[in-house]
């Protein structure tokens, strides 16, 4: 069960998932244990949760006699501060309306491994594990001019908001908050120019986004 929960909430760990996980990775059966401690290091992937930080180490000690828990927990912790922070292994992309098949791809090929956990990743095979590279992308939004040059704005961050179908100029998110870009997008949320100065090339905000200087008539 560990293998499809952490494939759905690939990069969002959410408390009733991470639940979920804990009580798996402390089963009496190994390589359940072993694949709910991988599943763990997928569902934090890149997010530096701290919640999940603190799981990771108490396996750590909970399993410092058993190789095989003790070395996938290492790699779990080594996914959750991937990039210290800056990267995602969710296979949504542009604002969750395009599944990219290559991450998910690489997931798989590395998920349908964990099937046999003991003759491929804790095996002969440990290699299966560079399956994660095509899934790992940054989660940073980064505002560059028309000379590509870095452009330090004004954005507001917030949950994103089903607008799909809806009259007028509805809230496209809500709970914001302002920051200068470059900023980090956590899982579900959306990120909106706060100036009037500039306009986006690009209707979604996400990676790199070259803006434009909107011309004022004197």
């Amino acid at each position: 069960t560990a293998l499809p929960i952490c494939l759905i909430s690939a990069s969002n760990p959410q408390l009733s998932v991470l639940d979920t996980l804990s009580k798996l990775s402390h089963d009496t059966d190994s390589e359940v244990a072993v694949n709910a401690i991988f599943a763990m290091g997928l569902v934090g992937g890149g997010t530096n949760n701290a919640r999940l930080a603190g799981m990771l180490r108490q396996l750590a000690t909970y399993y410092h006699k058993d190789a095989n828990c003790l070395f996938m927990t290492r790699i779990a912790q080594g996914l959750v501060h991937a990039g210290k922070g800056t990267l995602t292994m969710n296979p949504y992309r542009a604002d969750r309306t395009l599944l990219s098949p290559v991450s998910l791809g690489g997931l798989l090929s590395v998920l349908v491994s964990c099937l046999d956990v003991k003759h491929f990743l804790l095996g002969r095979f440990h290699y299966v594990f560079y399956f994660l590279a095509p899934a790992i992308q940054p989660r940073m939004l980064i505002t560059l001019d028309e000379d590509l040059n870095p452009l330090p704005v004004s954005v507001r961050v917030g949950q994103a908001v089903d607008v799909v179908g809806q009259a007028g100029k509805p809230k496209t998110i809500t709970g914001f908050q302002t920051h200068t870009t470059p900023v980090l997008l956590g899982y579900g949320e959306r990120a909106e120019l706060a100036t009037d100065d500039y306009v986006s090339l690009t209707p979604i905000m996400e990676g790199f986004v070259i803006l434009r200087k909107i011309e004022t008539e004197e």
